[in-house]
């Protein structure tokens, strides 16, 4: 049996491995720096959907609110017509009694 030699591993300086180290260490600080922001996210848009929401559902009300305004003309006009009537009434009342001249 033969026995063969392997080549020996190519073997890295000092300053190599500083350097790997290094980008290890500053690839995983970005990992988590992403991972964060990416969580940060999520929690804004979950809020702002939530809050979408609460908008949503004001609008509805205020829709229910406003959705008897075409009445508001014709309510101004009878209250026109029930003041009319009552200057009437006034004048008339107030000629009776002499409290109003023509």
């Amino acid at each position: 049996m033969r026995i063969v030699a392997s080549a020996p591993l190519a073997a890295m300086s000092s300053s190599e491995h500083t350097y790997w180290v290094w980008a290890i260490i500053v690839g995983f600080v970005v990992v988590v720096a992403v991972a964060a922001l990416l969580s940060l996210l999520i929690w804004l848009i979950k809020r702002i959907d939530t809050r979408v929401v609460a908008v949503r559902d004001t609008l509805k009300a205020a829709k229910a609110n406003t959705a008897d305004t075409a009445l508001i003309p014709q309510v101004a006009d009878g209250v026109d017509l029930v003041l009319a009537e009552g200057l009437q009434h006034h004048l008339f009342l107030g000629r009776v009694l002499g409290k109003v001249k023509s």
